[in-house]
């Protein structure tokens, strides 16, 4: 399985995007560049969105490809299906849920195998969850120190799902809208960068 180990503050500074969307909160003492006054072109502002996604959900390019070719087949805009079928990845719901610090820590944990999805074990982290699914933490994986320190925590979670500390799980409770999407991402490119 490949994987991508690029530095996540140079990655970051270089697509523009703010480290806290990432889930770190470090601040890069480099100073940005102010000497590229070149307009960029079409193509490149297209290909910086895609990569910029790509980025921040932690996919390759296969699989970002085939999940925008299942979000142009539904009905809508091709655009937000995309960014809707993203927020719905069972690694991405683990992260907005507060169980893992960064989204590339919580496509750890679901693959260890730390998670059930509706009281079954569940360790595919492209898993695409929908409205109604419960997640919770496996009784075995409780015990150990990185969840037990959630109970303490005063976790903020998106509009659509819901989460309790006791219990150590979370529901969702409606699809995510493109509102709810805080990343500041120009789908439309995107769908530019693969129509032609």
């Amino acid at each position: 399985m490949a994987k991508n180990r690029q530095p996540v503050l140079k990655r970051a500074r270089t697509l523009g995007i703010e480290p806290g969307f990432m889930g770190i909160d470090k601040k890069s003492k480099r100073v940005p560049n102010q000497n590229s006054r070149r307009k960029k072109s079409d193509y490149a502002v297209q290909l910086n969105e895609k990569q910029k996604v790509k980025f921040v959900y932690g996919l390759l390019e296969k699989q970002f490809r085939n999940t925008f070719e299942k979000a142009a087949k539904r009905p809508g805009s091709a655009g937000e299906n995309l960014l809707i079928m993203l927020e719905r990845r069972f690694d991405n719901v683990v992260y907005r849920m507060g169980f893992a610090a960064t989204r590339r820590e919580a496509r750890q944990l679901v693959s260890h195998g730390h998670f059930l999805v509706n009281g079954k074990k569940a360790n595919v982290p492209s898993m695409e969850l929908k409205e109604g699914d419960v997640i919770s933490i496996r009784e075995k994986s409780k015990s150990s120190p990185k969840f037990k320190q959630l109970r303490d925590m005063i976790i903020t979670t998106p509009k659509w799902v819901t989460i309790d500390l006791d219990k150590l799980e979370g529901k969702i409770i409606a699809l995510p809208a493109r509102e709810d999407i805080d990343v500041p991402i120009a789908e439309h490119h995107i769908v530019e960068l693969y129509s032609k």
